[in-house]
């Protein structure tokens, strides 16, 4: 999958996605310390291994690079950043049961301007899945030749 590029100098305004998801009483913030085993136990059960693996680095980052939608007293999303690598923004997931309510948009748009406020002026988006999602939203763009990419091809632990 490619990876795609976002100018953190060039982001859309995140107040009008806060405002859209808190009409729904949703809430999206930076993650507290003491969240970090719900919130990757969250993630593995949702999205896996690889995902609440890398969720478990951005929650030992300083600041914390994890960024999470609550919705009462649950989680329904979560985006991290400077996981993989420095400068890569990702995963991003969001519950089944709350996509197309504007969810996904907020976390992202809070994630990457979290980004921009630590220093840096790209992101990058690694192995990249809905494409349209971050050229819609961000306007990202694909980076030349980051086909396959820095992610290696996934560890079978198969006995000997």
């Amino acid at each position: 999958m490619t990876d795609l590029l976002v100018k953190l100098y060039d982001l859309p305004d995140l107040k009008p996605a806060l405002d859209t998801v808190g009409k729904q009483a949703v809430v999206v913030r930076r993650a507290m310390a003491s969240e970090k085993r719900l919130v990757t136990s969250w993630v593995k059960g949702l999205f896996g291994d690889g995902w609440a693996s890398e969720c478990d680095v951005a929650f030992s980052r300083m600041p914390i690079a994890c960024v999470i939608a609550i919705s009462g007293d649950r989680i329904i999303g979560f985006a991290c950043h400077d996981s993989t690598c420095r400068n890569f923004f990702g995963p991003i997931g969001i519950d089944p049961a709350d996509r197309q309510k504007g969810i996904g948009r907020t976390v992202l748009l809070y994630t990457m301007h979290a980004m921009a406020q630590a220093g840096f002026a790209y992101a990058i988006i690694g192995a990249a899945g809905p494409m349209g999602f971050f050229e819609k939203w961000v306007n990202a763009f694909p980076i030349p030749g980051s086909t396959p990419g820095i992610y290696p091809a996934p560890i079978k632990n198969k006995r000997l």
